[in-house]
């Protein structure tokens, strides 16, 4: 379950070694209200960044920050092999847009309660960030860590968005279900896309459904209208009228992880363009 939570009004105890809640959807916490969204479109069209031809790739660090309540797997403590895995799934995702993605440190904290109750706006999701974050604004801090109590309970990830780095710096970032990395336990979604769509978000974008069927939707017009998520993969699934099909395979949508494979063109130039804007990378 995606919760993206990144501007302060964006949106982890039973026991701290309680067993993981099972996550059978995904849901994501980049929930916006239709004012919030017009706030921060209206900033961007003021300061908006036009980005023409971005053919050549532009490489982008992930700092990786690994929490755990123990030493062991199933307490969070990812292997290095995972989280390689893991940039080979990044990199395959976002090679059509034009970006790549290097691992430029990884650190391993043993913290039960960050690993449990971190989720959006919660004291510990705070403290955890201001003690480990690195790198500036162009650089990508993703946090691992197990959501089973507090305001993450159950979710799969949640993240921030460019333009609200400016205001808050150390809450810049991901984060996301530990189990969520190729060849985790997070069975539908552990195939790696939990990070691909929170990162997503981190470079600009909505999800596929936002507004519904009307309004301006997720700002990006190659993406056909959706009227709400879309889970498993209903093949064929059309929500609202003209359009298209509903973009179920889009990774900004709320699909099993081997039913997303795209971006579309029209993300790729939005991305781009929140890029240069708000993280100076063109």
């Amino acid at each position: 379950m995606f919760v993206s939570a990144a501007l302060t009004f964006l949106l982890g105890a039973t026991s701290a070694f309680a067993k993981p809640p099972a996550r059978t959807r995904r849901v994501c916490g980049t929930v916006t209200t239709d004012e919030q969204i017009a706030t921060m479109e209206k900033d961007f069209a003021a300061k908006k960044v036009e980005v023409g031809n971005f053919t050549t790739q532009a490489t982008l660090n992930i700092y990786w920050h690994v929490v755990s309540q123990d030493t062991t797997l199933s307490g969070g403590n990812i292997p290095d092999s995972q989280i390689s895995a893991q940039m080979n799934v990044m990199n395959q995702a976002y090679a059509s847009m034009g970006y790549s993605w290097v691992l430029a440190g990884t650190t391993r904290t043993i913290n039960a309660d960050w690993f449990n109750n971190a989720g959006p706006n919660s004291s510990q999701q705070t403290a955890m960030k201001n003690a480990l974050r690195q790198g500036g604004v162009a650089d990508l801090n993703v946090y691992s860590v197990g959501f089973t109590s507090g305001s993450g309970q159950g979710l799969l990830g949640y993240s921030t968005f460019p333009s609200s780095y400016a205001s808050n710096p150390k809450d810049d970032g991901v984060v996301m279900l530990y189990s969520s990395v190729p060849g985790g336990t997070a069975a539908p979604y552990n195939e790696g896309q939990t990070l691909t769509h929170e990162a997503g978000h981190w470079v600009g974008l909505y999800h596929t459904f936002q507004g519904g069927c009307g309004g301006s939707g997720d700002y990006v017009t190659d993406t056909p209208p959706e009227k709400s998520a879309a889970y498993g993969c209903p093949t064929g699934r059309d929500t609202c009228s003209g359009g298209g099909a509903d973009p179920i395979h889009n990774f900004m949508d709320y699909t099993d992880d081997s039913c997303m494979n795209q971006f579309t063109a029209g993300q790729a130039s939005r991305a781009h363009s929140q890029m240069a804007t708000y993280r100076g990378v063109s």
